[in-house]
């Protein structure tokens, strides 16, 4: 503590992530995730829209992003634009979240996506518009941290 005195508390130290949310400028669309959720399930509350995010696990952000991109959204990024590397909860966790924005175009959607089924993953993909990422974020109804960052910058552009 400042004064030196000491203090008990808990750490989670589970790694650092990444995670972008891409949009279509031309048909102002964007695109989110959902998938079960342990935390999300305990609470009895429907699944929430996600940016695509992945685990870091010692790799490189912008190069698992592009990863996870495809597997999570069957999308093809190639550019990414940093937005901000924040702090998932900071009072009990070590984690870290690199945040980027990604344009796409309709015919970047290569595959359908849905996640890696050695993962357990059973992601649902949604194109929603941009107006409809700006209501969700004023409504407070993003409940995720890393998709609300990410959709109030979007929101603002």
């Amino acid at each position: 503590m400042p004064d030196g005195s000491r203090a008990e508390r808990h750490l989670l130290d589970n790694g650092s992530a990444v995670a972008v949310l891409p949009y279509d400028p031309q048909r102002r669309m964007c695109m989110l995730i959902d998938q079960p959720r342990a935390a999300v399930l305990h609470a009895d509350e429907a699944p929430i829209l996600e940016a695509i995010a992945g685990n870091l696990d010692g790799a490189d952000p912008e190069e698992r992003i592009i990863e996870e991109a495809m597997e999570e959204g069957g999308l093809r990024l190639a550019e990414l634009e940093f937005v901000s590397c924040v702090w998932s909860l900071p009072p009990v966790s070590t984690e870290r979240v690199t945040l980027y924005l990604a344009q796409y175009a309709s015919e970047d959607r290569v595959a359908d996506g849905g996640g890696a089924h050695d993962e357990n993953e059973c992601i649902t993909v949604h194109e929603i518009s941009l107006d409809r990422l700006r209501d969700l974020v004023l409504a407070g109804d993003l409940t995720d941290s890393k998709t609300l960052g990410s959709g109030l910058v979007t929101a603002t552009r």
